[in-house]
This record gives C-alpha cells, sequence and structure tokens, in this order.
C-alpha cells in the first residue's frame, strides 16, 4: 500500500478543490472498499478526501418520490420505514448485502462505486484491461464462473457486484451529481454505467472531481409491490451468482406495469425492458412469467464455466415474480 495524505472536506466546493488540485486524489466515506483496493495495489491515491463532514444525509419524501443522501449509510437505509413499505426491494437488496459490519460503514454512494470482484481484477499477479488498459482478459478463458454473460465484451466480461444497483435501475433511479465547478446535473443511474467495450477501466460518467450527492428513486405501484431475490453459493456474505429485481402493478389479475433487473450477469446492473413489456396486459401467472423471462437472455454469451446463468436467471425472475404477486 502506497502512502498518502489525508483530509476532511468541511464543503462540497473543498472536496472538489482538493481533487483538483492532486489527480491521484480520492473521495473517501466509509472506506470499506476502497481501503481494500488500495491495500492491494489495485488502486493507487496519494490523497484521501474524507467526505463524511458533509451534510449529504437524509432519507425522506420528495416531491416526485424517495430522496436519499449519498452519505446515509447502507444499514440505515435498509432499515428504514419508509424504504421498507414503499420501496422494498431496495430495502432487500441492502440486507442482502456484505455483512452487518460493513453495511453499518459503508456508504449509500459508494455501494455505486464499488468494482468488480473479478479474481483477475483482484489479483495483481495477472493481467487485466480493468488495471492496466491493454494489457489482456485472461477471464475469457480462464476461471469465468462469477462472471456475466450479458454486456461484455473480448476486453472484459467482469460483473458488476452492487446488489443495490439492480434495484435501483429496476424502479428507474437517478444520481443528483455535483461537477467540480458546483453545477448540479441529474443522471440516471441506467445511463450511469458504461459497458466495457474496448476500454472497461472508464466505468461511470463521473468526471474528475464529481460528486454524487443524493439517489432520487420515484414513487410507482410496482415500487411498492417489489421484491429482490439473489442466488448465491451460501446464505450471508457472498456476491450473486444471480439476482433480479421485480416490481409488479398487477389489478384484477392483470399486469398494469413491470419492472425486471438483473444482478450477477451482467457486466452493469442489467434491466431487462423485453421482459417488462412482455409481462405488461398479462395474467398475472406462473406461464405468463415463464415466457417472459425467457427473453432475458436472448443475448446472453456465456463462457465455459458459466453457461448455467442463462437457465438460472430466467428461474431467478420466475421465482421472484411469484414471490412478488403471493
Amino acid at each position: 500500500m502506497d502512502n498518502f495524505s489525508y483530509t476532511q472536506a468541511a464543503s462540497t466546493k473543498e472536496a472538489a478543490t482538493a481533487t483538483q488540485s492532486d489527480k491521484n486524489a480520492a473521495f473517501i466515506s466509509g472506506g470499506t472498499s476502497l481501503i481494500d483496493l488500495m491495500k492491494a495495489n489495485i488502486e493507487h491515491h496519494s490523497l484521501l478526501v474524507d467526505l463524511n463532514k458533509l451534510s449529504l444525509l437524509g432519507i425522506e419524501n420528495a416531491a416526485t418520490g424517495l430522496r436519499i443522501g449519498a452519505l446515509e449509510r447502507m444499514s440505515d437505509v435498509g432499515e428504514h420505514p419508509l424504504v421498507v413499505q414503499n420501496y422494498p426491494v431496495i430495502s432487500q437488496s441492502l440486507l442482502a448485502s456484505a455483512s452487518p459490519q460493513l453495511r453499518n460503514m459503508a456508504s449509500m454512494g459508494g455501494n455505486l462505486l464499488q468494482r468488480t470482484r473479478c479474481g483477475y481484477f483482484r489479483d495483481v499477479a495477472f493481467p487485466c484491461n480493468k488495471r492496466v488498459p491493454g494489457s489482456g482478459c485472461p477471464a475469457q478463458d480462464g476461471d469465468n464462473r462469477n462472471l456475466a454473460i450479458l454486456g461484455g465484451s473480448p476486453s472484459c466480461i467482469a460483473t458488476h457486484a452492487s446488489d443495490l444497483c439492480v434495484a435501483l435501475v429496476a424502479l428507474d433511479a437517478t444520481l443528483s451529481i455535483e461537477s467540480a465547478k458546483g453545477k448540479t446535473r441529474t443522471v440516471p443511474l441506467a445511463d450511469f454505467y458504461k459497458l466495457p467495450g474496448n476500454t472497461p477501466h472508464i466505468e461511470t460518467q463521473l468526471q474528475p472531481g464529481d460528486l454524487i450527492t443524493a439517489i432520487l428513486v420515484p414513487a410507482a405501484a410496482h415500487a411498492r409491490k417489489s421484491h429482490y431475490l439473489k442466488v448465491r453459493d451460501r446464505a450471508s456474505y457472498a456476491y450473486a451468482l444471480v439476482s433480479a429485481a421485480v416490481g409488479l402493478d398487477v389489478q384484477g389479475g392483470t399486469i398494469r406495469s413491470a419492472r425486471v433487473a438483473l444482478g450477477g450477469v451482467g457486466t452493469v446492473p442489467w434491466r431487462v425492458p423485453a421482459v417488462e413489456k412482455a409481462l405488461v396486459g398479462k395474467p398475472a401467472t406462473e406461464d405468463t412469467f415463464r415466457a417472459a423471462a425467457a427473453l432475458a437472455v436472448r443475448d446472453a454469451s456465456p463462457r465455459e464455466h458459466n453457461k448455467f446463468k442463462v437457465e438460472m436467471a430466467q428461474r431467478t425472475i420466475v421465482r421472484a415474480l411469484l414471490e412478488v404477486t403471493a
């Protein structure tokens, strides 16, 4: 781990100024992921700018839905009555993440920016295009059991790690982002992450000095009737092999609106609009769910060790939809 300097920012402007003065600076809040990356010599930062004095807090109803401050801790959001009652898929995704100790420390903004758990990325003894652009991707023909079957490229098939992001993408969440110049813009989370293509080291739309300040989630009937299902190798402290975030608005037995996203299978949180379209207007039955779920993996490109995810993704969607309509 390299030596680094440390400072606490008293304002967003002060935080941005600090990062502008040092191109190797990084923001830190909970630090549950960043410090591990630095210890493993995967990321190198000469300055850490602590954000915890900033007033980027709050879990509240805004004009159009839920507003969550970027510095709120995962555990607080996951257990908040407003979230549990009106956005259960968000609560469930958070409480299925990491461990209680980590959830007590990790911030919501930090969760959005966590990096892949691909073993080749995490081991500097191997080449990796995310760490060193152009060095190669041994996962293509190597150990790829836990890696992506959707959204990959010859440069990278690393899976996006966040449970929370799958739920947020399903519910059309947007991010409030403040630039280094103090200007605020809103970005749909579905557009925030970049597919690897030829530049897998560029993972998001963030520019130097940009700071996520809040997460905004629209209120909707399908948000209130939603569910997160995570399939993993063990019951806790494990990343998803496949996960599904679903939400349905069912009236008189007919599906009026649907939201479906997958985790554990994509290089980004994977929304499946074809499945949603196939559900709307149909009866809320297992046969409907199975027919729609098949569309989720029609563009899948599995590798040798993760072919099982094609069927597992469909089964996970069906099971999640059955759970939400039980």
